[in-house]
């Protein structure tokens, strides 16, 4: 019951389900029989027992007292979209204001606060099932979720266990020259971040600057989490899946000032090697005549503190490509596309073998970055990847191959690449479990001291500043 958690409400005593016309904006029936987009609602979490309740379209469930009919048409919440829900075991819910009032389901099959009294949990208008059909676990669902002080207490455990400095004495004994670091937008007011947000990750990335520059690896900062997400996932700090940043001035302006803050702080420090802007803008919600002129304030941001640092450009996820960025112009000096290869995530992967996988990896992805790397533009970084594809009882000795391949094809980035993740309680997603177990094959000396235009290799780290998963190790 975390911000961003989906839900459908349906009547006991009507069998049918809760429904924001036309998604929001208008009424709310109770007369679905099956449960579609309109009948799904987001939680905005206030405590563990009181919540707001947002539809597909953004507009808030409310109900202004006593004696009136709940309506989705509320642009923001307050008072009267705020209710308390009641639980029992067998999933079954009752929904009051705050003033009390239970909410029943009418004849009508209209939601209404007039029920007499204080319901039970028999078969009766104002107990309904609730059913949870998507969750989220990000920044923000931790952060609201725990509340402040005991959210504190977590981060801090974790960040001080999870990432040490052993985990880099393991990456320079494995050649590996360069972390990707993920960080959220709060952490340019990390004293004070705002809620529900914790402070304490500029401390982390300061303690990862100091371990790398000991062994001799550089850090490349990743703008992971913006104001409003930019992507709608947990790891870019959603509250409930929505997207709005890029529609928002004031939240573009709020992710160039961490830009400026970030690149202001380590731009001379002699572990840095690059700041990546933005991670996976989404190519469904975020413009390109949005993101390019965005991308080129924050080319400029990061040159106003440093001239060698790289800048590095994510291409949008989703039905995009990456040639988009080459032909914007956005930068000319020490200037990186970002591209994100995973053999999962689309339905084309679900039934290939381990064969019909690997081949896709010479075919498509290794023609893409040849194409790439022959374009007169930016270095190209194969940002993210992963050794796990939805193949079925994969041996260990295909996986080495899946490995095998992908370092063979990824390598000849003029970038280099970067795994997703250092660790992970997902084993194959775990880069230390993957190597120590033999399923990724290093070949030692192929990934240190390469320079600009060549390869320059890396393995992803994360502090705990943008994504959930972690935390919960």
């Amino acid at each position: 019951m975390l911000d961003g958690t989906q839900v459908q409400f349906k009547s006991v005593t009507l069998q049918k389900y809760f429904s924001a016309q036309n998604g929001g904006g208008l009424n709310v029936t109770v007369d679905r029989d099956n449960p579609l987009e309109w009948e799904i609602f987001k939680l905005w979490r206030v405590s563990d027992s009181v919540f707001q309740f947002r539809t597909s379209e953004g507009q808030f469930l409310t109900c202004s007292g006593d004696g009136s009919i709940v309506t989705a048409t509320a642009e923001s919440p307050s008072d009267s979209e705020t209710f308390y829900l009641e639980r029992n075991f067998n999933n079954r819910v009752h929904i009051k204001l705050k003033g009390g009032t239970y909410i029943q389901a009418s004849s009508d099959n209209i939601l209404r606060a007039d029920f007499p009294g204080t319901p039970g949990w028999d078969d009766n208008a104002a107990t309904f099932e609730m059913t949870i059909v998507g969750k989220m676990q990000g920044d923000f669902q931790l952060a609201n979720g725990y509340g402040h002080d005991k959210a504190k207490e977590v981060l801090k455990k974790h960040r001080n266990s999870f990432i040490t400095v052993d985990d880099f004495d393991f990456l320079y004994r494995h050649g590996i020259d360069t972390v990707r670091i993920p960080v959220g937008w709060w952490i340019a007011s990390d004293s004070i971040p705002p809620a529900p947000f914790i402070g304490g990750s500029l401390e982390a990335l300061d303690n990862a600057f100091s371990w790398a520059q000991s062994y001799n690896i550089k850090c490349i900062i990743d703008l992971h989490a913006a104001p409003g997400s930019q992507n709608g996932m947990e790891h870019s700090a959603s509250r409930d899946g929505t997207v709005n940043w890029p529609t928002s001035p004031e939240y573009i302006s709020q992710t160039l000032d961490a830009i400026d803050f970030l690149a202001s702080r380590y731009a001379v420090h002699p572990a840095l090697l690059g700041i990546e802007l933005l991670n996976e803008p989404s190519a469904a919600d975020v413009p390109l005549d949005v993101l390019v002129p965005f991308y080129k304030q924050g080319y400029k941001i990061v040159r106003k503190y440093s001239t060698t640092a790289y800048v590095i450009f994510c291409q949008r996820i989703g039905n995009a490509d990456p040639f988009e960025l080459y032909q914007a112009n956005i930068g000319s000096l020490n200037t990186v596309v970002d591209l994100h290869y995973y053999n999962l995530f689309d339905r084309y992967f679900d039934k290939l073998t381990s064969l019909e996988n690997i081949q896709f990896i010479y075919k498509s992805r290794q023609s893409q970055i040849q194409a790439l790397n022959s374009a007169n533009g930016p270095l190209v970084f194969v940002g993210e990847w992963v050794n796990e594809w939805n193949v079925t009882n994969g041996s260990l000795a295909d996986y080495q191959d899946f490995g095998r391949v992908q370092l063979d094809v990824y390598n000849a980035a003029s970038f280099g690449w970067s795994y997703w993740t250092l660790k992970c309680e997902k084993k194959h997603w775990d880069f230390e479990w993957s190597v120590r177990n033999n399923y990724l094959q290093l070949q030692p000396g192929v990934y240190v001291g390469k320079s600009r235009g060549k390869m320059i290799s890396r393995v992803i780290l994360l502090l705990g500043v943008a994504c959930i998963w972690i935390f919960l190790h």
